[in-house]
C-alpha cells in the first residue's frame, strides 16, 4: 500500500434483520481477526455508487437495488504492519435476487488479490462475542445510529 496516497473505497451494508453481511480476515502483525462489509476500491473517474455496484457484481456475482448513501468515514489504520488511509463511502442496498438472504454464507472472489472468501451474516453483538473487530473504524457507531 502506498503510504502517500488515500484510497477511496465503497462498501455496502446488506441487512437481514439485525444481521449484516461481512467477511472475516486476519491481521498477523496484530494477531487479530476483523471483518468488513463487501465492497472495494473506487477507480479514478468512477462515482462511488457505480463502484459499489461493480464491486458487488465482481465479488459476489450479484446485482443490487435501492442504493442509498448512509455516510462517509475516514479510516486510518495499520494492516500487516503497513499504514493505510481510506475514505469510505458506506451504502445501504438490497440484493435484487431475494434468495441471497436465505443463504447463511455467500462465496466471494477478490480478483485484485486472487483470493476466495466467505461472507456471513452477523449481528454486532455476535462479532463482539467472537472478538472480531468490525472495520472501518466508525462503522459500528454508524450502524448503532441506524438501529435507533
Amino acid at each position: 500500500m502506498n503510504k502517500e496516497s488515500i484510497r477511496p473505497i465503497a462498501i455496502c451494508l446488506f441487512r437481514r434483520g439485525a444481521r449484516i453481511l461481512v467477511s472475516e480476515a486476519y491481521d498477523s502483525s496484530k494477531q487479530e481477526y476483523f471483518c468488513r462489509p463487501p465492497g472495494g476500491g473506487v477507480e479514478f473517474g468512477e462515482p462511488s455508487r457505480d463502484a459499489v455496484r461493480r464491486e458487488i457484481r465482481e465479488e459476489l456475482g450479484a446485482e443490487i437495488e435501492g442504493l442509498e448513501l448512509l455516510g462517509v468515514l475516514e479510516n486510518i489504520f495499520l494492516y500487516e504492519g503497513a499504514e493505510g488511509h481510506e475514505i469510505v463511502f458506506v451504502y445501504d442496498a438490497h440484493f435484487t435476487d431475494k434468495r441471497m438472504y436465505e443463504l447463511d454464507e455467500l462465496q466471494g472472489y477478490e480478483q485484485e488479490i486472487d483470493a476466495r472468501f466467505v461472507a456471513r451474516w452477523y449481528t454486532p453483538d455476535e462479532l463482539r462475542e467472537k472478538n472480531v473487530r468490525l472495520v472501518p473504524e466508525g462503522l459500528t457507531e454508524l450502524l448503532a445510529g441506524l438501529n435507533k
